[in-house]
């Protein structure tokens, strides 16, 4: 690892094979502490390559206990994380909506790193028991129309890792990875990215995926999702577009309006009041633009993102979001 470690503080790039070699090394726990906080640092300092993020995630997929969902048409809605802003659990509340709507949700998702609370965080809080039985996971999709698949459970490198990100309480590299490890590989995906540059890698990323259908959302204000405070980015299979709120019908908001609380406790109070109907405006519309844009890509954008809101706003407020939500639990 020291020459490893050498080499990149002299900015030198890795190849996809050295940064497929170094992952599945750190996977079989054969560097310290100390090494893995100065290899992990790195990518802080400086962008992730094209080529590294190839190696990296192959690393992943090779030690990855898969998840055979073929028999569905699934969605992962699943952001890097690592924004910093500290939301309420955005993505997470808008697969529910997607969901309740009647898509086949594969969720992946971890704890909170850089934030209060992780996907996992909020539903491990809330009952739900994480499972890597491929049996339970298929009948969660069946029923309720969502699963949700734990990394730690799946991916043996992001578990010995685990203890080192959370002592850091920063984004990683593994952030940037999150979106793209899910272990059922499904075909749709919308995935947020905290910066304009990791949008750009991903876009090439999924335009070499077979039948790939996808959008990768930048916000504009820095956040990996659609907040409605600014505008935002969108990256997919026709090229890179950029939106503002009134360009989807929406308001303008406000960041604090997004907020998602101090605590684990306080995050899941408002999730709980937003999938029970209870939200305000602004927490509605910023779960239903996040759900309504998943809706458009599994509906090969056919259908107007007016209708797809519309689709999302129903699947909210009448109670169909927070029927899948207590099936899985």
């Amino acid at each position: 690892m020291r020459k490893i470690l050498e080499r990149l503080h002299e900015n030198k790039k890795l190849s996809k094979e050295e940064a497929r070699e170094i992952l599945k090394r750190i996977s079989f726990k054969e560097f310290s502490d100390t090494h893995l906080v100065g290899f992990l640092s790195v990518f802080q300092m400086r962008g992730i390559t094209l080529d590294e993020l190839q190696g990296f995630r192959e690393a992943l997929m090779d030690r990855c206990l898969k998840i055979d969902f073929s028999e569905f048409d699934t969605i992962d809605m699943c952001g890097t994380g690592g924004d910093g802003k500290n939301t309420f659990n955005i993505s997470t509340l808008a697969s529910f909506i997607v969901a309740g709507a009647g898509y086949k949700v594969a969720k992946h998702g971890n704890y909170g790193v850089s934030s209060v609370s992780g996907s996992s965080n909020v539903l491990e809080a809330m009952g739900y028991k994480f499972t890597n039985d491929e049996k339970v996971l298929k009948d969660q999709l069946k029923i309720a129309n969502i699963t949700f698949l734990h990394a730690p459970l799946f991916h043996h490198a992001m578990a010995a890792v685990g203890p080192v990100r959370k002592e850091m309480k920063m984004k990683t590299f593994f952030n940037m990875l999150g979106p793209l490890v899910n272990p059922s590989e499904p075909k749709n995906q919308l995935t947020g990215v905290f910066s304009r540059e990791l949008a750009r890698l991903y876009q090439y990323f999924f335009q070499k995926q077979i039948n790939k259908k996808y959008a990768v959302i930048y916000d504009l204000d820095g956040y990996d999702e659609i907040s409605l405070t600014s505008d935002f980015i969108l990256r997919d299979n026709r090229g890179e577009h950029l939106f503002s709120p009134q360009d989807l019908g929406l308001k303008k908001i406000e960041q604090d309006e997004i907020f998602g609380g101090n605590t684990v406790e306080e995050a899941v109070a408002i999730f709980r009041n937003i999938i029970d109907g209870k939200g305000t405006e602004a927490q509605n519309n910023v779960v239903c633009a996040n759900a309504a844009m998943a809706i458009k890509i599994m509906n090969n954008d056919k259908i107007s993102f007016a209708a797809c809101f519309e689709e999302a706003k129903e699947s909210l407020l009448g109670g169909k979001a927070k029927k899948s939500l207590k099936m899985i639990i």
